[in-house]
């Protein structure tokens, strides 16, 4: 588009005057206001409709004047930079000049950023530079105009004429067109087309026509998003019916009519069609039922395939076929007849010379002693081991794949292992000394082939020459892109064939010397250096692989001494005979007359070639020589390129743009050197073939001839099955390629190769890639060499060991993302991997255009192998994704290349709490909220119901019942630390409060604060204190080891609660006044301190008794998981009606015993610890947690002793018994652990139920006896301790399945357990007697219905009165105790509880007979993290990351700026550190399509957990951005 929007004349533009007379007119009718804008826009569309393509500037036929006809130029091309250079610094194989230049240039364009290092231990953290880094920009620029009027060109070698250039070809070299209309030149090349007779004038039409459109083109940013969802019909938002025209620009819409404020833009509208817009514009009312159903999923992003992309425009390829086998008369009927011919009639003639390691020969095998041992050898096989034939085992190098290897062995029944002495003796034996079976193999017989174990033939024996057949000769393993292993089956007949056909297109002849560098075992090692040559009798020289890695010049000697015509090798073997060619200047390969690249079909192979003749053309070796091939496993040799003297044409090359070939495409590129593929080919089809390339997904259809497929083979020479897979032999050798019309292009089937090319001019064949290396990212194709090349041109000697890399692809959320390996130098410093990795990303954005997902470095040498020394790739993908890779450095990139998350979500206007309910009544829904039995009506008969205030209760008690027990401390051995009965607990408690007043002088009133350990200390002085009148606070004693960071607590609580007095034991009195503590905390300023320890026996004169009902009992102080400390404040009322709430709901009486395992210090907690007993007269039977840790089984064996039927705990103590008991329950059993008295076990906890935890608690102790009914929840909050408690009647606790993507969205959607996303909600328990819940809208604050999420609101007569202090948040939490509903019930006083919620009625029944409301808490407000619009809750995503790998211990997330953080505690040896990133970033990303920023790993036991056993999020955060963690490893994703 032009760059100016300013309005230009029409004058300018050389349009037809009918046209510009009908554009006069209509804006005419526009600025009288007699047409709308959109109107206008639809017919103007329709007038320029036929001159809008050139807007593009895509119309081929603006560059008619500039092709060049034939392109003359081309041949010229020949460019100097396709000459690669040789130097020894660098990996050549996959080297080209060009490409490095490119990549330099490419690296050039970017900047030197400010990137976030990832640190390490040890290293500093900078974390400034997060904020100031910006993706890279990711838009492709290269592909608009300018790419458009290339001149194209194919360089070819000298000598080649362009006479026979196929006419696509000639369009490719006119210049690439995308337009519908360039069909129109391709039918006449030379002709001009008729649109535009002067190139400069069209040009001049498009730009003043550009600035025509651009004059009335917003973009469609300018729109505000319509967030209605489709509800709403926005009339302006449909696009002008221009659209069937090709080419109209993109954003092309008609909402020019209103900027983001809806200001019109255009003033000259008539204010009457301003007004009938506005009225479009405003949101029709929606259905009612809209608010309530959940009209939308969370979508992905499908990514829209690019309008400008270029598509195949050549006409559909024909079958090749190739030259037909010649008839030679003495041709032996089968391979086996060959060798009996050779072996009896030329028996001295020399087979193979094999090599040792130091390149000497060993032996040479002649024809003859091939013969008889090959005689000796079956008829040892057939008569002396087994009866029937069973295919046989050649031992090559176990690899990585090997278990693999092992599987394929066992499928086809091998049962028997030829090998030699030599390699008997090298592999692992078990203690017998039979050879050990490895793992995934099938049980073999080992049985040495060498001369004395052989049974030699009777004089009767002959073998069976028989006739070359369709039965297996033998199977060949291949390993596929997944890293199964599959075997392929050849029938005699097809390796005859493939004899002969090799034979024919290599011209070989008899007694001819050839040199195989390849594995003899497989592929184009077996077929030259041990089929054919056997066919043609001739001398194989076979050179090992372990020969080639101590001196890479080998095979160029030995085809020197041995004078070989032929030699068979990889570009790899040409690379390294490169890099050791200083050492020799005496050798010749003038005898070649050719040099069979074996890997000829990899891209990069060219510049190996190309750098192998630059440096031995002067050594004798004539650049026809070399000749590259393609093969495949399934079609054995594909092509081959011949020499000049059997009649090859000359060799070609092509350089292609590398973004038309990522959709498929051919285009032959000259200017934009930097992203081009510079391919040659791999010579014509084999004899006796039919060849046809076909579109590589889907139905095979044939390709036309500019476009990249799959190539296919039909001839007797392919393999003929993967053995026992009918499936995909189906697919594989037995594809029908059929035309577009849909019609089979022959009647034999063929099979596909896995090759991706096309068939350039002369027929030869050209391949740009592999099948098993296609990497297939939002739609495009790329090839994983290709990506190695280029992160190879980036400083490749300097940083990469010896140029290892691997690329691959992972699936994460619906499409292929690509990682890359790379193994470092040992000698590489951190900032040079860094650096080299940001590089790389770079490199690789500019020239492929696409986005590395994960770039991981991993030590020299550390990376799988293949036999060959090659990297076996599924292998490290592999070990990728079970995280056993072990990377030293880590680079991930998700926020650039994941561009298919859902759009964020945008808030839906809010609609009033008044049609909410209106709503809900329409859909018949009831308003959400339930109730606990009602307190009013329940008669408890006892005293106890009487008294306000518990300091009356105890008295009342210790005068009725004075010696019945009410509490019993046990300690770690099980053994009863302390007791206390009615009477002695009103004593101490009358010394406590006369130590007050006489000791402490305080008045009534005052505060004082408790720090004792859990015990009976910690009750006696609470109810001294009520005695006394003052106020008690429980506090948490500083843990001695630890006094740094939990004395600071006690110091606030003490400060915040304005605490006259601390009451505690002489030996904590010492500690707080101790010089360790001084360093913690100021010790000069704590109130007076007081120790309970031996108090003098005094009568207190009067026990204070309160005014009022609602005056203050004591404060409750605790520190949230959002790390603010809050104290809330209970009255005597209030206290009273919790203990009478939790009395009615676990029916306690003083006959009952109840065991509790719980912190006492706030919370339900405390309440159970020290008032229950009290009030209703039951045993408590106290368990410290703390003694848990030296004694795991204290609580379990107590319940068990002591036959409790009620207990509670809390998660840190259900979790320390399933794990330190797991293996123990046997023992436990036979100590008399029993737990079948259990009716229930409620943990108290202030968030979402544990399901996991509870469950596998309940299964692990099911042997024990504990009831399956007997686990629950109990649920309570800072503003109500106890709102819900399971107890004893009622029905069981529900589970619900609700969809996490849903929730996501503030609703909840329920589903079937085990459907994708689900989350497993279980119900808290049952909402106490007196207690009244609704659920209300986090910002309406008007009722919500069932089953919707909102907050939990409390009213009850136990709610506390009010926040003491919330330290450091006083004014946001002001409402909290005192809400009321904006709309129904205004009336009633809410607290609301920070948690979100809903209710659900389900079909249980409950004491009263009422059908039960179930409450399911989701998680606290405060803790919900607000992403991409959304409302994630940290468990969530924990959970996931948690499943991600077993060394992952214990997980946390918070957000930091707008990143998520995720911090994780490694359970495993700091090696695997590394290993977590990609998991937990691949698996927060599948599952809550969230990009993590940062991923922190650290030592277990880093996450700060509280004693509820809830994690410290935010302290967890203060740690991290003081940098105080000690990380192992941060990754900063970029």
């Amino acid at each position: 588009m032009a760059a100016e929007r300013g309005g230009c004349s029409l004058e300018a533009v050389p349009l037809p005057p009918e046209v510009r007379e009908s554009l006069a007119e209509l804006e005419l009718e526009l600025s009288e206001g007699d047409i709308t804008q959109k109107g206008y826009e639809k017919k103007r569309a329709k007038l320029l409709a036929r001159y809008i393509p050139l807007i593009q500037g895509v119309d081929p036929s603006l560059q008619a004047e500039n092709r060049v006809p034939g392109s003359s130029q081309a041949t010229a091309a020949v460019s100097k930079q396709q000459k690669s250079r040789s130097t020894n610094s660098r990996d050549e194989r996959f080297r080209s000049d060009v490409h490095t230049e490119a990549v330099q240039a490419a690296l050039a364009k970017y900047k030197e950023r400010k990137m976030p290092m990832p640190s390490k231990r040890r290293s500093v953290l900078v974390h400034s530079s997060v904020e100031t880094y910006t993706p890279p920009d990711t838009s492709s620029a290269s592909e608009d105009e300018g790419s458009l009027r290339r001149q194209g060109r194919i360089t070819s070698t000298p000598f080649q004429s362009h006479s026979n250039v196929e006419p696509w070809l000639n369009r490719v070299i006119q210049g690439s067109s995308t337009s519908s209309s360039a069909s129109s030149t391709s039918s006449h090349p030379g002709g001009k087309p008729a649109a535009a007779s002067n190139t400069a004038t069209a040009t001049a039409a498009a730009t003043v026509l550009a600035d025509l459109m651009a004059h009335t083109q917003l973009d469609n940013h300018s729109a505000p998003p319509d967030v209605t969802t489709g509800l709403v019909e926005h009339l302006h938002h449909e696009r002008p019916q221009v659209a069937s025209v090709r080419g109209v620009p993109r954003g092309y819409h008609s909402s020019i009519l209103e900027t983001a404020d809806g200001v019109p833009v255009n003033s000259r509208v008539s204010s009457k069609i301003q007004q009938l817009l506005n009225t479009l514009k405003r949101p029709k009312r929606p259905p009612l039922k809209e608010f309530f159903v959940d009209d939308f999923e969370e979508l992905l992003e499908v990514q829209q395939p690019d309008p400008n992309q270029p598509k195949p425009e050549g006409n559909q390829m024909n079958v090749l076929k190739g030259e037909p086998l010649g008839v030679v008369t003495n041709w032996p009927p089968s391979l086996l007849a060959a060798l009996q011919c050779w072996g009896t009639t030329q028996p001295k003639a020399p087979c193979l010379t094999a090599l040792d390691t130091t390149g000497k020969a060993i032996y040479t095998l002649t024809y003859g002693k091939l013969w008889s041992r090959s005689l000796k050898l079956a008829y040892t096989l057939l008569n002396k081991l087994t009866t029937k034939s069973e295919p046989l085992l050649k031992p090559g190098d176990r690899d990585a794949g090997s278990q693999q290897i092992g599987f394929l062995l066992g499928s086809c029944g091998v049962t028997l292992a030829l090998t030699t002495d030599a390699c008997q003796k090298g592999l692992p034996k078990a203690q017998t000394g039979e050879v050990v079976t490895f793992k995934g193999w099938p049980r073999l017989i080992w049985f040495v082939i060498d001369g004395k174990h052989l049974a030699k033939p009777t004089k009767d024996w002959h073998p069976q020459v028989r006739d070359a057949s369709a039965e297996i000769a033998y199977i060949e393993y291949k390993t596929s892109k997944e890293g199964s292993t599959v075997g392929i089956t050849i029938s005699h007949a097809s390796m005859l064939a493939h004899c002969h056909a090799l034979t024919q297109a290599c011209g070989y002849s008899e007694a001819e010397t050839l040199t195989n560098v390849l594995d003899f075992k497989r592929d184009a090692g077996l077929w030259h250096g041990v089929l054919t040559s056997v066919m043609n009798r001739m001398h194989v020289i076979s050179i090992p692989y372990a020969l080639m890695k101590v001196n890479p010049l080998s095979w160029i000697q030995k085809v020197c001494l041995y004078k070989a015509r032929v030699a068979v090798v990889k570009s790899r073997d040409m690379h390294w005979s490169l890099l050791a060619q200083r050492d020799q200047r005496d050798v010749s390969l003038s005898s070649l007359r050719m040099l069979i690249v074996a890997d000829g079909a990899n891209p990069w192979s060219i510049s190996s070639c190309d750098a192998f003749l630059n440096v031995f053309q002067s050594r004798g070796l004539r650049p026809e020589v070399i000749c590259p091939c393609a093969s495949s496993s399934e079609a054995l040799t594909v092509a081959i390129r011949r020499p000049p003297e059997l009649g090859g044409p000359p060799p070609g090359k092509a350089v292609l743009s590398m973004n038309c070939l990522s959709f498929g495409v051919i285009r032959v590129d000259t200017e934009e050197k930097l992203s081009v593929l510079t391919v040659q080919d791999v010579g014509q089809i084999m004899p006796g073939a039919n060849v046809c390339v076909v579109k590589v997904d889907g139905t095979p259809y044939l390709c036309k001839a500019d476009e990249v497929g799959e190539i296919c083979v039909n001839s007797g020479a392919t393999g003929m099955a993967y053995f026992g897979l009918l499936g995909i032999t189906k697919n594989v050798f037995e594809a029908i390629p059929v035309t577009a019309a849909g019609v089979p292009v022959s009647d034999q089937p063929f099979t596909r190769t896995g090759l991706l090319g096309f068939v350039g001019p002369d027929y030869l064949v050209f391949v740009v890639g592999k099948l098993d290396g296609l990497i297939t990212v939002s739609g495009r194709r790329h090839n994983a060499d290709d990506v190695v090349a280029t992160a190879l041109a980036v400083e490749p000697m300097k940083f990469v060991y010896r140029g290892r890399i691997a690329v691959f692809s992972v699936t994460v959320l619906h499409d292929d993302r690509i990682v890359l390996v790379a193994e470092q130098r040992p000698d590489a410093s951190e900032e040079d991997s860094f650096q080299w990795m940001s590089r790389v990303l770079q490199a690789i954005d500019s020239i492929h255009q696409v986005g590395v997902y994960c770039l991981a470095l991993v030590p020299a040498n550390t990376l799988p192998k293949a036999p060959l020394g090659g990297i076996h790739i599924s292998e490290t993908k592999q070990r990728f994704l079970e995280g056993a890779l072990h990377p030293c450095n880590v680079l991930m990139c998700p926020h650039t290349c994941v561009t298919n998350l859902p759009k964020p979500r945008q808030k839906q206007p809010d609609v009033g709490p008044a049609s909410m309910i209106v709503g809900n009544l329409v859909a018949g829904k009831r308003i959400a909220q339930a109730s606990g039995r009602d307190v009013t009506q329940l008669e408890d008969n006892d005293q106890a119901r009487k008294f306000l205030y518990l300091a009356d209760v105890l008295q009342w008690r210790a005068q009725t019942t004075p010696d019945h027990p009410l509490f019993l401390l046990l300690n770690s051995k099980g053994t009863v630390a302390s007791t206390a009965s009615c009477i002695q607990l009103h004593k101490r408690a009358e010394r406590v409060a006369v130590a007050l007043i006489e000791k402490g002088r305080l008045n009534v009133g005052d505060h004082v604060a408790l720090v004792y350990p859990p015990g009976v200390d910690l009750i006696a002085t609470f109810y001294g204190c009520l005695y006394a009148g003052c106020i008690p606070i429980t506090v948490r004693p500083p843990h001695p080891q630890n006094l740094a960071t939990t004395l600071p607590t006690v110091k606030m609580i003490v400060e915040v609660s304005k605490s006259a007095c601390i009451l505690t034991t002489q030996a904590i009195m010492k500690l707080l006044k101790s010089k360790e503590a001084a360093t913690a905390v100021d010790i000069k300023t704590w109130p007076t301190i007081l120790d309970t320890d031996d108090m003098p026996k005094k009568k207190l004169a009067s026990i204070f008794r309160p005014t009022s009902p609602d005056m203050l009992a004591y404060l409750d102080f605790s520190v949230s998981t959002t790390g603010i400390l809050a104290g809330v404040k209970m009255s005597h009322a209030a206290t009273s009606a919790l203990c009478r709430s939790i009395k009615l709901q676990c029916e306690l009486y003083p006959s009952r015993q109840i065991a509790i395992c719980l912190d006492p210090y706030c919370g339900l907690g405390f309440a159970l610890w020290c008032l229950c007993s009290v009030y209703s007269g039951h045993q408590s039977i106290l368990v410290p947690p703390l003694e848990l840790e030296s004694n795991v089984s204290l609580w379990l064996s107590a319940v068990s002793q002591y036959k409790v039927r009620v207990t509670f705990c809390s998660y840190s103590v259900m979790e320390m018994c399933t794990k330190g008991l797991g293996t123990q329950t046997d023992n436990l059993r036979m100590k008399g652990v029993n737990l079948s008295c259990v009716r229930t076990c409620m943990v108290v906890a202030e968030e979402r139920p544990r399901i996991t935890l509870t469950q596998s608690f309940s299964k692990l102790f099911k042997d024990l006896g504990l009831s399956a009914r007997a686990v629950s929840t109990t649920f309570g909050c800072r503003v109500n301790v106890a709102i819900c408690l399971q107890g004893t009647a009622g029905p069981d606790p529900t589970t619900v399945y609700v969809d996490m993507r849903a929730l996501r969205h503030d609703r909840v959607r329920l589903v079937e357990r085990g459907s994708p996303h689900s989350l497993p909600l279980m119900e808290s328990g049952k909402i106490l007697p007196g207690v009244k819940v609704i659920i209300a809208h986090t910002e309406t604050k008007g009722p919500l219905g069932d089953s919707h999420l909102g907050e939990i609101w409390v009213s009850s007569p136990h709610n506390a009165t009010g926040y003491y202090t919330v330290y450091g948040e006083e004014a946001l939490h002001a409402d909290h105790f005192t809400a009321r509903l904006s709309f129904g019930d205004t009336q009633t006083v809410w607290a609301r509880t920070g948690y979100l919620g809903f209710l659900r009625r389900t079909e249980l029944t409950d004491a009263s007979g009422e059908r039960h409301d179930a409450l399911y808490v989701v998680g606290s407000l405060d803790e919900t993290l607000e992403l991409r619009g959304m409302r994630y809750h940290p468990i969530d995503i924990e959970t996931s990351v948690i499943r991600a790998h077993k060394s992952i211990a214990e997980c946390a997330v918070f957000t930091w700026t707008n990143l998520l953080v995720v911090v994780v505690e490694l359970e495993g040896s700091e090696q695997e550190a590394l290993d977590l990133v990609a998991l937990v970033t691949n698996v927060v990303l599948e599952e809550h399509y969230l990009i993590v920023g940062v991923v922190v790993i650290v030592d277990p036991g880093v996450i700060p957990i509280n004693s509820r056993g809830e994690k410290q999020r935010m302290h967890l955060r203060d740690g991290f951005l003081a940098d105080q963690l000690d990380p192992i490893y941060v990754a900063y994703n970029m």
